[in-house]
Formats: C-alpha cells, sequence, structure tokens
C-alpha cells in the first residue's frame, strides 16, 4: 500500500477541526522527540536553526539553501508532516519560485512566507518593515503557481508582519491577509498580534485557516480558547530551542564545576529515561535488526564475535 504524501496528511489534519499544535523543531532528533511525545505535526523554525546551526540571531543571516537542508533532514527523519519556515522566500518573486520548488522537492507539508523586508528578523523582535502589498502579491501568486504544478496539496502560509510594524494596526493585517488569499495562499499567519481580542478580529473577518504563534508579544491562549475563536494551527517555534539550551547551560556549567561528578549524577538521573539509553533511542536497535536481515552471517559473526560495547536487549551474538 502507497503510504500518503505528507501534503495530502496535513490537509486532512487541517480539515480534522482540532488546534493543530505545531511545536518548532531545529533539527532531526528534536523533531523525534517531538514526534514520540505525541503531535501530529511540527515546524522548522527559522529562529531556533538560525541559532543552531550558525549561533546568530533570526534577522536574515540564514541562507535558503541551509533551511532547505535542515528541512530535509528533519522531513526524513519522522513520520508527521513537516511545515518550514522560508522567511520572506530568499528574495523577490522570482527567487521564490526556486525555493518552493526546492521545499516542495524536499518533503515538506507546506512553507510560511513572510511580508517583510529582507533581511528580516524575528517578528517579535523590533525593527521590522514590511515589503508593499503589490510585491508580497506576487510573492504569494509565484509560489502558488508552484504548487499548483507540483504538488497542489502542498499547503502555502502567508504570513504578514504588519502589525508590529511602525505604526502597525490590525486593519493593515486583514486588508493584506484579504490580498494574500486572493493571490492563493492557502493560509493567513498574523504575526505579533499582541491581544486575543486581535486575533479574534482577524478570525472573524478572514474566513480561512489561521496559524497563530504563541510567544512573545502574543497571548499564552490555551487550546481551549483558540478553539473557541477557530484557529486552525498554533506554534511555539522555539519551545525545543528554549528549554534544550537552558538543559545544556545547566549541565555544562555544572560539569565544568563539579567534573565527573557532575558526570555520573546526569547518568544515574536518566538511566530509566526513554532518552537515557541513548544508543538505543538513536536506533541502534533497528540497525542490528537490519543487519540480520541483510547482512551474511558470517559477516555477523565476525562483526559482534567478542565485540565488545551496546548490543540491544533480546538479541543473539551469531557464533555464541
Amino acid at each position: 500500500m502507497v503510504m500518503q504524501k505528507a501534503t495530502g496528511r496535513f490537509r486532512d489534519l487541517l480539515k480534522g477541526g482540532d488546534v493543530l499544535v505545531k511545536p518548532g523543531a531545529y533539527n532531526a532528533l528534536t523533531a523525534k522527540i517531538i514526534e514520540t511525545a505525541g503531535f501530529k505535526t511540527c515546524g522548522v523554525s527559522g529562529y531556533a536553526v538560525s541559532a543552531t546551526l550558525l549561533g546568530k540571531p533570526d534577522v536574515g543571516l540564514l541562507t535558503g539553501s541551509e533551511m532547505i537542508m535542515m528541512s530535509r533532514y528533519i522531513a526524513d527523519a519522522v513520520d508527521i508532516p513537516v511545515i518550514a519556515d522560508a522567511d520572506t522566500g530568499y528574495g523577490n518573486a522570482i527567487n521564490v519560485i526556486r525555493t518552493v520548488e526546492e521545499f516542495i522537492k524536499a518533503g515538506l507539508a507546506g512553507v510560511h512566507i513572510e511580508d517583510q523586508v529582507a533581511p528580516k528578523r524575528c517578528g517579535h523582535v523590533a525593527g521590522k518593515e514590511i515589503i508593499s502589498v503589490e510585491e508580497a502579491v506576487g510573492k504569494y501568486r509565484a509560489a502558488a503557481k508552484v504548487r499548483d504544478e507540483l504538488d497542489r496539496d502542498f499547503v502555502l502560509i502567508a504570513r504578514t508582519d504588519a502589525r508590529g510594524v511602525t505604526n502597525g494596526c490590525v486593519s493593515d493585517v486583514i486588508e493584506r491577509g484579504k490580498a494574500y488569499l486572493d493571490a492563493g495562499a492557502d493560509m493567513i499567519f498574523p504575526e505579533g498580534l499582541v491581544s486575543k481580542e486581535e486575533l479574534e478580529e482577524v478570525r472573524s473577518v478572514l474566513k480561512c485557516p489561521i496559524h497563530f504563534n504563541r510567544t512573545g508579544l502574543s497571548p499564552l491562549l490555551s487550546l481551549e480558547e483558540l478553539e473557541d475563536l477557530g484557529i486552525s494551527m498554533v506554534s511555539f517555534a522555539t519551545g525545543a530551542l528554549r528549554c534544550g539550551t537552558h538543559a545544556i547551560w545547566e549541565f555544562m556549567h555544572d560539569f565544568k564545576e563539579r567534573d565527573v561528578a557532575a558526570q555520573v549524577d546526569f547518568l544515574d538521573l536518566v538511566k530509566n529515561h526513554p532518552v537515557g539509553d541513548i544508543h538505543k533511542f538513536i536506533g541502534f536497535d533497528g540497525l542490528r535488526k537490519m543487519e540480520e536481515e541483510f547482512l551474511p552471517v558470517a559477516k555477523l559473526a565476525a562483526k559482534y564475535d567478542r565485540s565488545l560495547g551496546y548490543l540491544p536487549a533480546g538479541i543473539e551474538v551469531p557464533g555464541d
């Protein structure tokens, strides 16, 4: 049986009626953890990839090639649909054509593209600027053309930062949202709204799926509140980045202070945790099963005879 493509599965999820919670991943490992937690989709956060890949802030320094590469790794590592942050599309409408082509080829279920001036910056950081409606519409029209030619189920999310710029207002968000829907966008992402009332106003006028980023300037609304508002998808793009950074900071400073004692305490702490046995979690058990299926018995015997180290539970060493 042929498995349904990620794009089709994501569209089905959007039709399900529940608010989709989309945590942000920044590499394949964080995406796998998000999947094991039971989430039905995940995002690829440009902020988090910029921080972890470059060690730099989200101000347009990350290239399209770097983001597509990371998104491909993530989409390959999990079975849930993955949505990528495509920033401004990495250029004008002509550049957007190639950008969307490459994200589709990378196995993504969708992307969001924003209407900021390049170089962009995090939507919850001051100093943003936006391009004209006419230029933005051209980008979304170009993106929609590629979607329709390559995969009609690929989801095109139009993000607008019109609220957070100088003299920005909700009415600008709504007017741009209407124009972007007319240009072919499937979903509107009103970034940086500062209250539940603003989100409600946008949702009441734009009769389309709405993506809400629950972080920074925006209110931390519950799923029940978001369901009442009719929001389709909510994200915490930097959740994995923030909690992972905190955990690494705490351990490394402890390790510097106490050396091996900190290591011993940490290993004791995680010994019964699902990721405590990192060899098992990352897939060595599955690798061993593949070896049994495809490698010659003699080859296995030579590899494992009196070889020391991790061995999956219940696996017999050839020749024993």
